[in-house]
């Protein structure tokens, strides 16, 4: 969250809500499911080819048969694999709760297969074309997943968290009110009433023009560059429990700042960032790999009129 010198509050911090699980119908669901395959490969939604994933294998023994259709088996692993397939939303209803649902999406499907195979849709031309782009696909991103397997390791991930968190640790952070008046004058009659006893909070209420004035004057923790530069100068200069004596003059006005505490802000902690330090090595190791690429391979380009792109 951050705090500008008139109190405003932008950017505000995710709001901690009770989980609620979301609800779903059969329906939706299906939707769902069957988007999610279109946009896997029309060769996996008309089971016309192999899954090619990198879930591990699943033995026979532990892989029960979920249903069948015409005498075509569907396996629980297949099930699993339609689970993992969805978004996250729906990955929040447990597995339990969302099977029955889920399977039949997957009979539906494999009806459809079954009759596009008797119709041999999968012979045509169309079917084809698609089939051959899906395949690039799928081997070009299987190429660049095996090399963030093999790259993006636990030891990599504390290594990076290491770096970018080296210079983390120990920033200092204020807790501060400020009371915020149009003129100098007005500002100096206030730090007179605050020597004088006055208690801030409750000068803040009664006389600061900043929105923050309701609350005491009250801005929360902040830390440099959060502020305009002349609030945040004068702030960062106070100790605990300290005061400006004089007014802290800025863009929005006149200040009279109260420092209510500092403390050091830790870094965040490895469980806390290593889901977006997985991203960007992720990210690093697919740009790695396309570059390589690049640079092994002869590339003509050409433009739309088919003449060779300089």
């Amino acid at each position: 969250m951050i705090v500008t010198a008139t109190g405003r509050r932008v950017g505000w911090g995710p709001i901690q809500r009770p989980k609620v699980r979301p609800s779903f119908n059969e329906k939706d669901l299906f939707m769902t499911f069957q988007i999610a395959l279109r946009a896997g490969g029309v060769a996996v939604l008309m089971g016309l080819a192999p899954l090619s994933l990198a879930a591990a294998p699943v033995l026979a023994a532990d892989d029960p048969v979920a249903a069948t259709v015409d005498g075509t088996k569907i396996m629980r692993s297949e099930v699993t694999e339609a689970y993992s397939r969805l978004p996250a939303e729906y990955q929040q209803v447990p597995l339990e709760q969302i099977y029955p649902a889920l399977l039949n999406s997957l009979i539906d499907t494999k009806l459809a297969a079954i009759k596009a195979r008797k119709e041999k849709i999968h012979e045509t031309a169309e079917f084809k074309e698609e089939l051959a782009a899906f395949t690039e696909r799928l081997l070009g991103s299987t190429l660049i997943q095996r090399a963030v397997d093999a790259k993006v390791t636990d030891q990599a991930v504390a290594a990076r968290y290491a770096e970018v968190t080296k210079d983390m640790g120990g920033q200092v952070e204020v807790h501060a009110r400020h009371i915020l008046m149009k003129t100098e004058d007005e500002a100096k009659a206030v730090i007179k009433d605050l020597a004088g006893g006055a208690d801030f909070a409750d000068t803040a209420k009664k006389k600061s023009t900043g929105p923050s004035g309701p609350n005491g004057g009250d801005l929360g923790y902040f830390g440099k560059g959060q502020m305009v530069p002349e609030f945040e100068k004068a702030a960062f200069a106070l100790d605990k429990g300290a005061m400006t004596q004089t007014p802290v003059k800025t863009q929005f006005g006149w200040h009279v700042i109260k420092v209510e505490d500092k403390r050091s802000q830790p870094a965040p902690s490895l469980e806390e960032m290593e889901p977006q330090i997985r991203d960007s090595l992720t990210r690093e190791i697919g740009a790695e790999v396309t570059k390589g690429l690049r640079e092994t391979a002869k590339i003509e380009r050409f433009n739309l009129d088919g003449t060779p792109a300089k």
